[in-house]
């Protein structure tokens, strides 16, 4: 079977963009060869890419569709057909099938009788269908930004295409992209082979002919070579080692065609600066990486990933030029550093009313002003005796002083950082030096969340404040639109209160974030700000909920069943009542051990088939009785249900005042040869009024007693 090859070759592409591009091309390739049937039983799909190509290789692929029978239902057998002769109906129809129209049939189905055929679908060969499908994929791959760059011509790609191979094994598919037709030419490193073409004979060829061209195709390939790059670099210097930093390897790999690696040196008294700006000037500024020694601590030298491979003279001048600008880049910093320190944080407060935070929203001083008051109400109920109200106050009130600092506006990176290290040089308490250090700590849901009590409650009001704010002017996240990072921050607020003992829940914080703006209500673009805040508090809980979902899914990894079965029976309590989120984690965690044994699975499926039978006779307004009437209690097995569940419910309401989720869990499974036996001998809907209500009040009641951990009928069963 043949295998197929496709690469568009372009002008660079930013690397941050390459890797989502890569897999989607290969996911549009797999997915139009699949859908026209072209796909052979054991195929493989491998997908490369440089700054220059993005390429799909496709092995087992069918040469032509095989031919397929379709049965074609055309008008009603009635307008066809007239006393046995074909009206025009029938002709259109035997037209448009291609077929003569004697040889139409009459299809029975359970809607009627209609005319049909059968006709043979010849399948067309794999060239023809990829060349008219693939370009049509290509045109609708996603990419953060597009662009024109024919005049008058409607093509937008992330950037110019300048070539296209595709090849069916040997052959080339006829394949139009933006002007450019394919061929089976592609181009090597732009430097180390220059701007003749290659010929790729074959599609099985294309890595082994790059790879002769210093161009390293295969992704992982190169990051292979430059981890043992970094490596073999840094066994030059004594007991170093360099810094670890997948996303900077991610980068300079999909910066690369043909890598190599560089080391440089710097003068070791730049260590006196933090290494927080060491490492910021290095691997944000210079996609270098920073080496240190066995200690952990920075090292003056620094590896940088080249896309060529020099000569020994050629790597002398390299590493002369970018040491050169690493001093540079350092010395700058050095002066910020100690321009900066000639103005302390505490007198940069009143500097912060020149600093927009959002144009509708005032200036980071008004924020601060709220970021305060919300710390203050936080720490006064987190009943904590490690918390300094006094050192948490004064980090929020110095918390965005840093944006007036000349490092932060050179390296914006470092906000907050800065911040915290500025206070530690100057000073002052080392709990409000790591608050506002850990201020916009969690970043994602994989960074660490603030290391103090002070840090916590300063992220979450911080957060909190920037997420009231821009509900009440309309300005929430939308589908995949989310400009002001709304999302980021609730994820960061919903980590924080799950992983510490902090005794809040989102409504709480959110009330306290919406109360400040309540100055603001009456200016303009306010419109969601009128008492009691309920028009934006609605959509702030819809969206924390949201979040806390995902967390529980997408971070902690519980089914989404049982997190739906959690959410269902405590999101009132997550959102309203205060109850911890670790609450909801521990409920899930509980739920989903208990989940494989048999009695759990029978009470979710009965506790399903209870809310069913309650909701339908809701619809009719046979509503249950107010409570259960025992002389009414005919039948035995609803006697021995009752009383069964009469005894239980204590047991587990203790277990679960003592957060013994799984023990509760267990007692509950107890019930099920008692719910068993009660839907086997007991018609819930009886002919008699008060029976019927009072055997409904039961079901109630079982359902309800028991339904506090969990709503057991979301959980899906198999």
């Amino acid at each position: 079977m043949p295998d197929f090859l496709f690469e568009i070759g372009l002008e660079e592409i930013p690397a941050r963009m390459i890797p989502a591009a890569q897999a989607e091309l290969a996911r549009r390739v797999e997915d139009l060869l699949t859908r026209e049937r072209l796909l052979s039983a054991g195929h493989e799909i491998h997908s490369y890419s440089t700054p220059r190509r993005l390429a799909v290789l496709v092995k087992g692929v069918n040469a032509t569709q095989a031919d397929t029978q379709e049965q074609l239902t055309g008008p009603s057998w009635n307008i066809a057909f007239k006393n046995g002769d074909p009206t025009p109906a029938a002709h259109a129809f035997a037209k448009k099938a291609g077929v003569q129209v004697f040889a139409l049939e009459k299809l029975t189905t359970p809607k009627g009788e209609y005319v049909s055929t059968v006709v043979e679908r010849k399948g067309r060969t794999a060239s023809e269908i990829i060349a008219e499908q693939l370009p049509k994929e290509l045109a609708v791959l996603y990419w953060p930004k597009n662009m024109y760059w024919r005049a008058g011509k409607p093509e937008r790609f992330v950037r110019p295409v300048k070539w296209l191979l595709a090849l069916l094994n040997h052959a080339i598919v006829p394949i139009e992209f933006a002007g450019v037709h394919a061929a089976n030419l592609t181009y090597g490193h732009r430097i180390l082979y220059g701007d003749a073409t290659l010929t790729v004979e074959h599609a099985t060829d294309y890595l082994g002919v790059l790879e002769a061209a210093h161009v390293t195709a295969d992704v992982e390939l190169r990051r292979h070579r430059i981890r043992k790059g970094l490596d073999a670099a840094t066994r030059t210097i004594p007991e170093a080692r360099w810094r670890e930093d997948e996303p900077l390897v991610d980068t300079v790999t999909h910066l690369t065609e043909w890598p190599s690696v560089l080391l440089g040196s710097f003068d070791p008294q730049y260590l006196n600066l933090p290494e927080e700006v060491l490492v910021t000037v290095m691997r944000d500024h210079q996609k270098y990486f920073a080496v240190e020694d066995r200690q952990s601590k920075l090292a003056p030298y620094f590896l940088t990933v080249l896309n060529t491979q020099p000569s020994k003279q050629a790597d002398e001048i390299i590493r002369h030029g970018n040491e050169r600008v690493l001093r540079a880049r350092f010395n700058d910093a050095r002066f910020f550093w100690t321009v900066d320190q000639k103005i302390p944080l505490t007198e940069r407060v009143e500097m912060l009313k020149s600093v927009t935070f959002q144009k509708d929203l005032g200036s980071y001083y008004d924020k601060t002003e709220r970021v305060t008051k919300v710390v203050r109400e936080l720490g006064s109920s987190a009943q904590s005796q490690e918390l300094s109200i006094d050192a948490l106050e004064l980090a929020a009130k110095l918390a965005k002083t840093d944006l007036t600092s000349e490092l932060v506006k050179e390296f914006t990176e470092l906000q907050g950082i800065v911040g915290g290290l500025y206070a530690k040089t100057q000073g002052l308490d080392d709990r409000v030096a790591l608050a506002i250090y850990d201020q916009y700590r969690p970043e994602s849901t994989e960074d660490s969340i603030p290391r103090t009590i002070e840090g916590q409650l300063l992220a979450i009001a911080d957060k909190a404040d920037t997420i009231a704010g821009m509900f009440g002017i309309g300005l929430e996240p939308s589908g995949s639109k989310d400009p002001f990072a709304l999302r980021r921050a609730a994820n960061g607020i919903v980590k924080i209160l799950a992983e510490t003992a902090l005794p809040f829940h989102p409504a709480t914080i959110f009330a306290y974030a919406v109360r400040e703006y309540e100055p603001m209500a009456s200016l303009p673009g306010f419109h969601r700000f009128d008492a009691p805040f309920q028009n934006v508090e609605q959509p702030i809980s819809a969206f924390t909920l949201e979040r806390i979902r995902f967390y529980l899914q997408d971070v902690r990894q519980f089914r989404y069943d049982i997190v739906n079965a959690v959410l269902r029976q405590t999101a009132s309590s997550i959102i309203k009542t205060g109850a911890y989120i670790p609450d909801a984690i521990s409920r899930a965690a509980a739920l989903t051990a208990v989940l494989g044994s048999e009695g759990i699975a029978a009470i979710s499926a009965a506790f399903k088939r209870i809310k069913n039978i309650l909701d339908k006779a809701r619809e009719k307004s046979d509503l249950p009785a107010q409570r259960v009437k025992t002389e009414l209690l005919t039948d035995p097995a609803e006697r021995t249900l009752y009383d069964y569940a009469a005894r239980l419910t204590p047991t587990v309401e203790n277990l679960r005042a003592e957060y013994k989720y799984r023990e509760a869990l267990e007692q509950i499974a107890t019930l099920r040869p008692h719910v068993d036996l009660f839907f086997d001998k007991v018609m819930v809907m009886a002919d008699d009024p008060a029976i019927r209500q009072n055997r409904l009040a039961l079901i109630a009641m079982v359902l309800g007693n028991f339904s506090s951990i969990a709503d057991f009928s979301e959980i899906v069963t198999s």
